[in-house]
């Protein structure tokens, strides 16, 4: 059965859609912990836990989160960009970055933000730009 990520990678579900290539898709998360916390996702792969990939998917999975989070930075002020593979909402293997200015910012008890559409594709627009940049 598709997941909601399966449906978005497809394009059955609107995303703000951040980086993709052949294999792996980022988009923003809707309910963010702030502003420019993005998912990775692997496009062909539906299994919800990461250590069950096989090594070449793992690896290029955390390569293109690697661009990913440097483009991240680079359009959302942040001092960091954090990490985090919990997998318990949705069952596919999904990597959150999340720009960070101080550690609590990824606290996923926290109440999640509500951003105004415009925001996010304005966001999403601005890290769509420095990944091609990087590429």
């Amino acid at each position: 059965m598709a997941t909601i990520f399966t449906k978005i990678v497809r394009g059955e579900i609107p995303s703000y859609k951040v980086a993709e290539n052949e294999d792996y898709y980022a988009f923003l998360d809707i309910a963010p912990l702030t502003a420019g916390h993005t998912l990775v996702v692997p496009k062909h792969v539906e299994d919800d836990y990461i250590f069950h990939l096989d090594e070449k998917t793992y690896e290029g999975l955390w390569a293109f989160a690697r661009k990913v989070a440097l483009a991240v930075k680079a359009a959302v002020p942040c001092k960091r960009v954090g990490v985090a593979v919990l997998g318990m909402e949705v069952p596919h293997t999904h990597i959150h970055l999340v720009p960070l200015q101080q550690e609590g910012d990824l606290d996923f008890r926290k109440e999640k933000l509500q951003l105004p559409a415009d925001e996010m594709a304005r966001i999403a627009a601005s890290i769509l730009k420095e990944f091609e940049a990087l590429s």
